[in-house]
């Protein structure tokens, strides 16, 4: 996938601190990676709990667990946001 790709971040609720909300917090270091590879981001809420999903051209290129990320960051040191990278660049 080329540089600049635009890629749209699906996500879910999770629970903190004993609400369930959609909550923005652990994909700091998703956006953070995936900007510093030149990628935009678009965020996007779902009903899927727990669950981050990321899209590019319509296909589902990675997925996991939101509560699996990092809380806040860069996203460098996270190896999950580095996977999704691999996976935006794969795509297409």
């Amino acid at each position: 996938m080329p540089k600049n790709a635009l890629v749209s971040v699906r996500y879910g609720p999770y629970e903190s601190c004993g609400i369930v909300d959609h909550k923005t917090f652990r994909l700091e270091g998703l956006q953070a990676a995936l900007k510093d590879d030149g990628h935009r981001c678009v965020l996007e809420k779902t009903n899927e709990g727990d669950v981050v999903e990321l899209v590019v051209s319509g296909e589902s290129v990675y997925s996991c667990k939101i509560t699996q990320l990092e809380f806040g960051g860069d996203g460098k040191l996270d190896p999950l946001c580095r996977g999704a990278v691999t996976a935006v660049r794969k795509a297409y």
